[in-house]
Parts: C-alpha cells; sequence; structure tokens
C-alpha cells in the first residue's frame, strides 16, 4: 500500500513540473509570438534569446512582499489563488499522453474533467468578493456568467463525441479515432469547442472578466507577488489542459496522422506534444489578431448562437448513429 502511494507520488510529480516548466515557456512564446505579430520583439535580454526570462519573472514575484489589502477577508483572500492552482492540477490526472502513460486511467475521465472544470470558477468568485472591491467584484461575477454560458454549449459538444465513442474513459475516445479523427466528421464542433475554449480560459477575445480597459485587472486586481503568481499559473496551465482535450476528443490524442511506417516510429508522446503545440500557437494567435468582444455579444453569441447550434447537432449525431445501428451488416 506504501508502495503503491509512493508510486502514485512520483508519477504525480512527474506530470506537474514538466507541466509547470511548459507553461513557464508558454508564457515566453507567447510574448515572442505577439511580439512577431506586431512586428517587435520580444523578451531578448535575461539569457540566451530572452530564454530565462520566465525564470527571472518568477523569482522576481515569489521573492515580493505580499499586499494583504485592510478590507480583504484575508483568510478567504488567500485561499482563492490557492483553490484556482490546486483545481488546475487536478485534472491532469485523468489526461493520458500516450498509450498507457495516465495517471488515473478513469472510465469517467471525461466527466471528471468537466467537474473539475466547473469547479475552478469557484476561486474566482471567491477572489472577486474577499478583495472588497468592486472592480474585483465586477471581475468575478463577469467570469461566473461567462464560464456557466460557453460551459452548457462545451457539454452538448462532449455529448457528441461521447455518442460517436461510446465511452467517457479519455483513452478509449483515442483509440476510437484509429480509423478517422473526430475533427473530420465534427469539423463545425471543433471549432465551437475552439472558441468556447477561449471563452473558458478568459482568453482573448474574450478576456472580459479581467478588461484592462475597464476593470483595470478585473478579478485579480488585489493580488501581487506569489498570490498573482498562482492565478497566472493556473490560468495558463488550464489553457494548456483545454489544448490536450482538444487534442485528445478531437485530433486523436497520441495517434500519428497517417499510417506511414517512419511515423509509427515516433512516439505517442511526441505527437501528442506537437499537437498541442499547434494548438496553443492557435490560443496566442488569436489574443494578437482579433480584439476583445463587448459583453453583450459574449452572452448573446453563447446563448443565441453556440447552445441551439451544438443542441442540433447533437440530435443530428444520434440520428445518424441510430441509422447505422439499423442498417444490415
Amino acid at each position: 500500500m506504501i508502495t503503491e502511494f509512493i508510486i502514485i507520488i512520483i508519477k504525480g510529480i512527474g506530470i506537474i513540473v514538466p507541466l509547470l516548466i511548459s507553461v513557464a515557456y508558454l508564457i515566453l512564446a507567447e510574448r515572442k509570438i505577439i511580439g512577431a505579430i506586431q512586428k517587435r520583439k520580444g523578451p531578448n535580454i535575461v539569457g540566451i534569446f530572452g530564454l530565462l526570462q520566465p525564470l527571472a519573472d518568477g523569482l522576481k514575484l515569489f521573492i515580493k512582499e505580499t499586499i494583504l489589502p485592510n478590507s480583504a477577508n484575508i483568510f478567504i483572500y488567500l485561499m482563492a489563488p490557492i483553490i484556482t492552482f490546486f483545481l488546475s492540477l487536478a485534472s491532469w490526472a485523468v489526461i493520458p499522453f500516450d498509450e498507457g502513460f495516465v495517471l488515473s486511467d478513469l472510465s469517467i475521465g471525461l466527466l471528471y474533467v468537466l467537474a473539475i472544470s466547473s469547479l475552478s470558477v469557484y476561486g474566482i468568485i471567491i477572489a472577486g468578493w474577499s478583495s472588497n472591491s468592486k472592480y474585483a467584484f465586477l471581475g468575478g461575477l463577469r467570469s461566473a456568467a461567462q464560464i456557466v454560458s460557453y460551459e452548457v454549449s462545451i457539454g452538448f459538444i462532449v455529448v457528441n463525441v461521447l455518442l460517436c465513442s461510446g465511452s467517457l474513459n479519455l483513452s478509449e475516445i483515442v483509440l476510437a479515432q484509429q480509423a478517422v479523427w473526430y475533427i473530420i466528421p465534427l469539423f463545425p464542433l471543433f471549432l465551437l469547442f475552439f472558441i468556447s475554449s477561449l471563452a473558458e480560459t478568459n482568453r482573448a477575445p474574450f478576456d472580459l472578466p479581467e478588461a484592462e480597459a475597464e476593470l483595470v485587472a478585473g478579478y485579480n486586481v488585489e493580488y501581487s507577488a506569489i498570490t498573482f503568481a498562482l492565478f497566472f499559473l493556473g490560468e495558463y496551465t488550464n489553457i494548456v489542459l483545454i489544448a490536450s482535450m482538444i487534442t485528445i476528443i478531437f485530433f486523436g490524442g497520441w495517434l500519428p496522422p497517417f499510417s506511414i511506417i517512419i511515423f509509427q516510429w515516433i512516439p505517442g508522446v511526441v505527437w501528442f506534444g506537437l499537437k498541442v503545440a499547434i494548438l496553443l500557437f492557435g490560443f496566442v494567435w488569436v489574443r494578437a489578431a482579433f480584439p476583445r468582444y463587448r459583453y453583450d455579444q459574449l452572452i448573446y453569441l453563447s446563448w443565441k448562437v453556440f447552445l441551439p447550434f451544438s443542441l442540433g447537432w447533437v440530435i443530428f449525431t444520434s440520428c445518424v448513429i441510430t441509422m447505422m445501428d439499423w442498417l444490415p451488416t
């Protein structure tokens, strides 16, 4: 029993440490890519090509003094970033990086990820309320409404994937795409899922909970030093997580794109990482290319466009699968 516990701890560390390193360098890559798109240089001073910039930024945040507002509810104020950060790590327990390369291969892994992502809004709401700042409070309310709105359409999109694969296990969903990746028959749903993911992770052009123009920095306006760092790490960890989920349910996870012998020799975890990296580039490119939505446009898009379309596609997928079951073999 003790040995199994130690093995699980080692596996967990083996996932968390590379994840945090990848998050740090995702931030650097984002700054470099946006700089190139805007025809300017990104970070290039600290280390060769600026490669030590994430370490310098992290060290700066960890050694700064944590400012506690006098009017804040201190205990809840400090718990909010901790909750956000740990919930962002919890979902990775069921993410399969390769066949058999998963910490916990739950039969309801997809449902587990949706449940954890739903809980993440609590950290933001708590942060907005406990700061006792009108800007933070408005940011928290915006985030709650935004996440709840887009999780409805995400849920219906996931139901389509469930109908096609016949399983909630993430590894089985990947293996069900050996003949064809789900992005081909479900391409419109992929577009909806990608756009909804931007709203779910508070990314541009849907970064309204932390809109600098009207809310200064939104729910984390009163946070500094290590508490701000935890919010920042949690946000970018969720971005990598959602890119991994898109890879699993639409791009065949660790499966190679073609049944070519050379591709078969490349480890599955390499294919998985490459697909996630391409999707992360898409997240960064959207931030640099598109202006921010108005809040009424954001809610309209969710309830009047995405929800009817995703619900209608569930009915369509159900009808197609039922008809295929009726056909003689």
